[in-house]
């Protein structure tokens, strides 16, 4: 009888291999069938003027819509529609994004609760009404009862984003008034939610490096007192210990990335799932799905892992001229990941200079020093000068080519030690201001059903019954 049991499981495994087998085969020949009948070419496209990515013939953004909210300025245009440049200037609800931050550093202290204040409500509270603010966040902090251990610890994601967009889906069971969207419920649920994100992103993660990478479990409870990167590296790491200026300049990077115009891809999810009037944790988990895209919110990933890899291919990165060669490969498409790209490098926007970058580099140098790490930040800042340079004797055309603010955001993250699974999350925890200011927005004013338009270019085809067609694939 045993024998039998055996024989039997290894036919059963035997016919799943073959099945397995057979599925990989049909997938790989459909797929294969789909990429050439689903291929538009651009040609099209430009026959029937549809602007692809939502993009202008010079690169400029199509214009989809008005906001108060964030004003990001790159360029000017002449009468040719041609891209002039400028330097960058970036405006959250009217004030320069370098005023905002300057006074922060000026009174030493912290300021991300402040800019989501003005982001959601539209201008800058008084001492007391920030203090308000802060108070009522900071009861906030605490997961709903039960929350940590049912919907992280007992289904835990190797990929951190996933497992805060399912949180933030999941939260709608625990909200007694969920598909309400008056403006002051949603503004409930978005103080709701950039109150819990602290305790998403760092439970998510300890489940993560528990159960996928076999390291020990480390759960701190959230300080309602404390700042939001307060509470972000206390609950991230092992002794939940930081330094002041560790928690500060985390602080200045995540008012940087609070908002950026309603144009990017995240903002532009969360006003278009906003029209439908869908409930706001849909549409906030929408704009997670949008930023977890690394073509959107991989940027300072990139940078971190490029560096590694100079580091790891140039023996000595303080020897320039060897620095130098190894750049010149990457942007020949010889070395790296033979795109030719230089990430850190450059913005679809700014031309001249991106104004996030310029106010990260003086704080993360200052957090240089604090953790000798000067090579590290110099090789930076070698790159941001001396790239620009290398690639116009490449090309042979001078074009500005600015340093944009995932050079140094990525450079504080690693200074920081924060994992790269968390690179992205951090940076959701920081937009999710500007999405909850870019939904109350959008249902204040908005008002119609975002629906654009596609142009078919399929022509039409006779009808044949299903015993005169030929097979594609089998």
């Amino acid at each position: 009888m045993l024998a039998r049991l055996r024989k039997k499981r290894h036919e059963t495994h035997d016919k799943i291999k073959v099945e397995k087998a057979v599925t990989n085969s049909l997938l790989k020949d459909s797929a294969a069938i789909i990429n050439k009948i689903d291929h538009i070419s651009p040609e099209l496209y430009v026959k029937n003027n549809v602007k692809m990515g939502l993009r202008n013939s010079n690169g400029t953004g199509v214009v989809v819509g008005l906001t108060r909210i964030g004003e990001v300025e790159g360029y000017t245009t002449d009468e040719a529609g041609n891209k002039l440049p400028v330097e960058g200037k970036l405006y959250y609800r009217g004030y320069s994004i370098e005023d905002l931050v300057n006074s922060c550093i000026e009174e030493n202290r912290f300021g991300f609760e402040e800019i989501t204040f003005l982001l959601m409500f539209g201008y800058l509270p008084s001492k007391s009404e920030l203090e308000a603010f802060n108070k009522l966040l900071g009861s906030k902090r605490e997961l709903p009862q039960g929350f940590a251990r049912d919907m992280i610890l007992t289904a835990p994601s190797n990929s951190i984003m996933n497992k805060l967009a399912r949180s933030v889906l999941a939260l709608y069971c625990y909200d007694d008034n969920p598909d309400d969207i008056s403006i002051q419920n949603v503004l409930r649920q978005s103080i709701d939610l950039i109150g819990y994100f602290p305790a998403l992103i760092a439970y998510a993660y300890q489940a993560k490096s528990a159960y996928y990478d076999n390291m020990s479990l480390h759960l701190h409870n959230p300080i309602p007192e404390l700042s939001t990167s307060e509470n972000i590296l206390r609950m991230i790491r092992p002794t939940g210990e930081y330094t002041d200026i560790e928690a500060k300049v985390l602080d200045l990077s995540m008012i940087l990335h609070a908002e950026h115009g309603g144009g990017n891809n995240s903002s532009f999810t969360t006003h278009l799932v906003s029209s439908t009037g869908t409930d706001t944790y849909s549409a906030i988990a929408a704009a997670i799905g949008s930023l977890k895209g690394p073509k959107h919110g991989g940027a300072n990933i990139a940078v971190i892992n490029m560096m590694d890899h100079i580091k790891a291919n140039v023996s000595n990165v303080n020897n320039r001229g060897k620095l130098d060669d190894y750049l010149i490969k990457i942007l020949k498409k010889e070395a790296y990941d033979k795109t030719g790209l230089i990430y850190g490098m450059g913005h679809a926007i700014y031309t001249l200079s991106d104004p996030r970058a310029k106010v990260l580099k003086t704080m993360a140098k200052k957090l240089a020093e604090s953790k000798y790490m000067e090579d590290d930040f110099l090789l930076c800042d070698y790159i941001e000068k001396r790239v620009p340079v290398l690639k116009a004797e490449l090309t042979g055309v001078e074009k500005p080519m600015p340093a944009n603010v995932d050079m140094y955001s990525g450079f504080v993250y690693h200074a920081l030690d924060i994992p790269t699974t968390i690179a992205t999350p951090l940076f959701a925890t920081a937009r999710l201001s500007g999405w909850c200011a870019h939904r109350l927005e959008e249902l204040t004013g908005g008002s119609k059903l975002m629906r654009p338009a596609y142009n078919s270019v399929q022509e039409h085809l006779e009808y044949k019954p299903i015993n005169e067609r030929k097979s594609v694939i089998l």
